[in-house]
């Protein structure tokens, strides 16, 4: 009796097992679960030209209508302060007689030459500030497995699964939530060592695939904070993280059609 029921007890385990792991299918159709996963812009964008030329306008407007400056009042007669600012004064004087030069840039470029000609006010003023270059070195070399490219826009992670670019996706199982099939599939084939947050449990995107494969795609949205991606090269071979607009050369038409207007440009 007692091997009965151990054989039953067996037997029904192995029959739900598989149940659970074979596809959800609807009307003859596999459902999938997609992650658009983004990593968001790191910097602020750059301004348009339009919008560079009306702060610039903004600017000129409101240094025009403005008080005059106490200098008398802020600074000790023939100090180095004194002088530096008489200098900045100038270059925003003669900024707001040429319109192609903003009193940004005018400061910026007397600041430079005041730093390049004399080491005396660095020690004085503190040290001077630095701009960094808004490009990295993963953009000057087109790595587009690294994550600090690209600073201003969104980055989105596609993987090389079954020969084709696409979001990393697996079937729906039996039993089984779509924001579960996309947890589990990001993690079994992109690795554990990524900090990802499902912005929510409802689909953002569908994707329905050609009548010969009948498989429809539901795509949900995470966010990237930390990590890095290791693929299993048994889901996925090659990964990649690209922009928007570098992602059209990479997915089929079909498939880039049917996501784009889910994605953001910046």
């Amino acid at each position: 009796m007692l091997k009965i029921s151990q054989r039953f007890f067996s037997s029904t385990c192995r029959t739900a097992q598989q149940q659970q792991q074979q596809p959800l299918m609807i009307k003859n159709s596999r459902i999938a679960a997609s992650v658009i996963l983004t990593r968001a812009p790191q910097i602020t964008r750059s301004a348009t030209p339009f919008e560079q030329a009306y702060f610039d306008y903004k600017e000129k407007n409101e240094r025009q209508t403005s008080a005059v400056f106490p200098q008398d009042f802020y600074f000790k007669k023939g100090s180095v302060a004194e002088r530096r600012w008489k200098e900045d004064v100038q270059a925003r004087d003669a900024a707001m007689k040429d319109p192609s030069v903003s009193l940004t840039q005018a400061i910026q470029q007397q600041q430079q030459q005041q730093d390049t000609t004399t080491t005396t006010t660095t020690t004085i003023t503190g040290t001077p500030i630095q701009i960094l270059d808004r490009t990295t070195q993963a953009d000057k070399d087109n790595d587009i497995k690294k994550l600090d490219r690209a600073l201003q826009h969104n980055l989105y992670l596609i993987v090389k699964q079954h020969q084709q670019w696409q979001f990393p996706q697996t079937d729906l199982q039996a039993n089984e939530y779509l924001h579960e099939a996309a947890e589990r599939h990001l993690s079994e084939s992109c690795g554990k060592d990524m900090d990802v947050w499902f912005v929510g449990r409802q689909p953002i995107t569908f994707y329905k695939q050609s009548p010969s494969r009948k498989e429809d795609t539901e795509g949900l949205k995470a966010r990237m904070y930390a990590g890095q991606v290791k693929p299993n090269n048994k889901d996925v071979s090659d990964f990649a993280w690209v922009t928007k607009d570098e992602m059209a050369t990479y997915l089929s038409p079909d498939y880039y059609k049917a996501i784009k207007d889910s994605l953001g440009d910046l």
